[in-house]
């Protein structure tokens, strides 16, 4: 809005500056035909449920995972072994280990080593109170207490998975499990039912490490010179702004005017269009702080910056100028060749007849 205080001569300078120049905002905004439906900067919606997609990455947590008994033990498995009425003066067994790649839980100083791999924890028990009265020559009667505190394919379990181009996650040896357009709680049953197989009533946690799949993308064209297109992720509250600023802005040859975002939209048969494009007006958003056309992205869109038409014409014509400017300068080039030597052979000929 002009301003009281200015005198006839300064306002019709102002508007000329305003209009031409791309200062002030006089211009107006532009808008969508569905313009209460989309989400903008002031107006941003939470995205529907996230559904798992490859290359995303899935952090497991496991709550209770209890092998189905009777469970034999294997190597890596850490047990806990507790053995009472030793004999004085030998030393009380009592503490974790972990079980060998060999098969065998060392007992500590003056014990040794002994091999329970393949053993339920009843027959370990035995197979350790067996060995200590063998080695130690023990008459009395001792008992031992073996217990599972990790098995193994916790750690196989437990961590971060990447989900596969083939929509699984590899659990190892328990196998693997399709989670490919599962939201989370659906992945998580659907591992849980999976390793109720192996385990009793398994409950575990999932969740998202790394937002991979959810992108958009900001095609910027070349004017005339091909088209860059850069692939971002998404979070769920970018906007047009945020992106644009992600490629540290506008490009040189960009056309402020010919923005906007394209929104993909399902297969549809030729003519039968179904398009959202929702045009953005730049020097609104960054002139005038509007927020109408700065629009909250979706996973999928596109944001495309259409080249400046003088830049592109320009672009165009030096494309279609520049090999006839090479044809005839080399046909410049050769006619200056051709008089150059036929000057220097009549020289040369001149002279040696004088001669």
């Amino acid at each position: 809005m002009l301003s009281k205080g200015r005198n006839s001569l300064v306002d019709p300078l102002w508007v000329f500056v305003t209009l031409f120049l791309g200062t002030g905002c006089m211009h107006q905004p532009i808008c969508s035909p569905v313009d209460s439906q989309i989400p903008r900067e002031l107006s941003k919606a939470s995205l529907p449920a996230y559904v798992i997609e490859p290359p995303d990455i899935l952090l497991i947590e496991a709550v209770r995972v209890v092998p189905l008994p009777p469970y034999r033990i294997e190597p890596l498995d850490v047990i806990l072994i507790r053995v009472t009425d030793l004999p004085e003066p030998l030393t009380p067994i009592d503490g974790i280990t972990t079980v060998e790649s060999a098969g065998t839980v060392n007992l500590g100083p003056g014990y040794g080593v002994v091999r329970v791999i393949g053993l339920t924890l009843v027959e370990a028990q035995d197979e350790i109170v067996k060995y200590l009265k063998q080695i130690k020559n023990i008459k009395a009667d001792i008992k031992a207490f073996v217990q599972l505190i990790q098995p193994r394919g916790l750690q196989q379990i437990r961590g971060e998975h990447l989900v596969r181009p083939d929509g699984i996650i590899s659990l190892g040896t328990y196998g693997s499990v399709y989670v490919t357009g599962m939201t989370v709680p659906e992945a998580r049953g659907a591992i849980e039912e999976h390793l109720s197989r192996f385990m009793l009533k398994p409950e575990i946690l999932v969740d998202i490490l790394a937002y991979n799949s959810k992108v958009f993308y900001v095609i910027a064209d070349g004017a005339g010179y091909g088209q860059q297109v850069v692939r971002l992720p998404i979070t769920g509250n970018e906007t047009v702004l945020d992106a644009l600023s992600q490629i540290n802005g506008l490009p040189p040859q960009a056309s402020k005017k010919h923005i906007w975002v394209a929104r993909p939209a399902p297969a549809h048969k030729c003519g039968e269009g179904s398009d959202q494009i929702l045009p953005v007006d730049w020097n609104a958003i960054v002139e005038c702080g509007q927020t109408a056309t700065n629009y909250q992205l979706l996973p999928g869109d596109r944001i495309y910056v259409k080249g400046d038409f003088l830049i592109t014409l320009d672009n165009v014509l030096a494309k279609i100028t520049a090999p006839m400017e090479r044809l005839f300068g080399v046909t410049i080039l050769g006619n200056a060749m051709v008089r150059d030597l036929g000057g220097k052979t009549g020289t040369t000929g001149t002279g040696a007849t004088g001669f």
